[in-house]
């Protein structure tokens, strides 16, 4: 039987790769919705190959651009906005909602799918970040799995499957290429061009995620998802640096035994396992072959030189409303990279400048979580003004 699947955020570069997975292998899934915000040119062609029942855009006017698209009557519902996202979360006949939208966007239309008892397979990182506790809680309740396509927390998944044995955990190490620029001296940082923070040296992702893998930001948020997603103690989590990134996590018990998760740098892998679960199914996605990696290397992660991990471990240690900030701000400061207002070595500096500036708000709910994140991103950007 085929899983029906919604796709938020099928433009991205997670919802490509996710729609190239369902292409290869039609006679196990089916596309019943599919939600872009800007790339009205590219949900057209989605649309027109994988013959989605529902389509989401940004407003109305991209609503009606869409539609102007095409030269003869479609059957395809087009919807726009928070409605249209919450609407395609909870259809009836939904089995899986694969959240790949980046941003807070995506925070209500998953509350939707798990109130709705929707498989969620996450690929949004600030959510969890934000709103974790709240999620997770939510989800419990439910029964609702939230499956994680990030390869880290994908590889955490599945060396805890059937052994969620949390006390007999020593240590959950997350894995971090290092990105771009960690073999440069802190000066070289200052100058970087936005060509080369974009260019990792192992994953094809989005711009914000590049970035923040070059910040190593991408390894805080993910010390905070890891926390939220498995219920693991802070203390009992650990990056590392592992240059090859083709063991994404690993797992050390108290009787000496340590468990990983290999497979190819390739976002497709996850991406299957999770639409897929709980069965594990064949695919042709490429193999690992050991004989020619040769080596499997590891460092001490340098948390002086990127302090962006520790930050994210300070503030989910104080908890509240902190980490939603820390997600905001660096949001902000990302943007304003990108858009050649501020440098490279500012960004993490602003978000700790709208982190320290923060009144904290301990056991917010879902309302002060998004107060709280509009009020970040204006303090976050009257922050970055001062220092471009």
């Amino acid at each position: 039987m085929k899983k029906n699947l919604s796709i938020l955020g099928s433009t991205g570069s997670i919802g490509i790769q996710t729609l190239q997975v369902v292409q290869n292998e039609p006679e196990k899934f089916e596309v019943l919705a599919l939600s872009a915000w800007k790339n009205i040119e590219l949900l057209k062609e989605q649309i027109v190959k994988f013959k989605p029942k529902f389509a989401v855009v940004k407003d109305d006017k991209s609503a009606k651009e869409l539609i102007n698209k095409f030269d003869h009557k479609i059957n395809c519902h087009i919807l726009y906005g928070e409605y249209g996202l919450n609407k395609i979360s909870t259809l009836a006949n939904v089995d899986s909602v694969v959240v790949a939208i980046t941003g807070m966007g995506a925070l209500k239309p998953t509350m939707e799918a798990i109130n709705a008892k929707k498989q969620i397979c996450l690929a949004n990182k600030e959510i969890i970040v934000s709103a974790g506790e709240i999620i997770t809680k939510k989800a419990q309740e439910n029964g609702v799995n939230i499956i994680p396509i990030d390869s880290e927390h994908s590889g955490i998944f599945q060396c805890l499957e059937h052994r969620w044995h949390y006390d007999n955990i020593e240590k959950v190490f997350i894995t971090a290429s290092g990105g771009p620029f960690y073999h440069l001296k802190e000066s070289a940082l200052e100058n970087v061009s936005i060509e080369e923070a974009l260019n990792h040296p192992n994953w094809k992702m989005g711009k914000k995620v590049s970035i923040d893998s070059a910040t190593l930001m991408n390894k805080g948020l993910e010390v905070i998802e890891a926390h939220w997603l498995f219920n693991i103690p802070l203390h009992k989590i650990e990056v590392i640096i592992h240059p090859q990134s083709f063991i994404h996590a690993l797992i050390q018990y108290d009787d000496g035994s340590m468990v990983a998760q290999l497979s190819y740098h390739d976002m497709r892998i996850p991406i299957h396992f999770a639409l897929c679960y709980p069965q594990r199914v064949k695919n042709s996605l490429p193999r690992i072959n050991l004989e020619k990696i040769g080596q499997l290397t590891f460092k001490k992660f340098d948390s002086k030189r990127f302090p962006s991990v520790e930050l994210c471990y300070e503030t989910l240690r104080q908890g509240g409303t902190l980490p939603t900030v820390l997600n905001a701000a660096n949001e902000v400061a990302v943007n304003a990279f990108l858009n050649k207002g501020l440098k490279f070595n500012n960004i993490i500096k602003i978000v700790s400048l709208a982190v320290e500036q923060h009144q904290n708000i301990l056991n917010p709910n879902i309302n002060d979580i998004i107060e709280q994140d509009r009020e970040a991103r204006k303090l976050a950007e009257k922050i970055c003004k001062e220092n471009i």
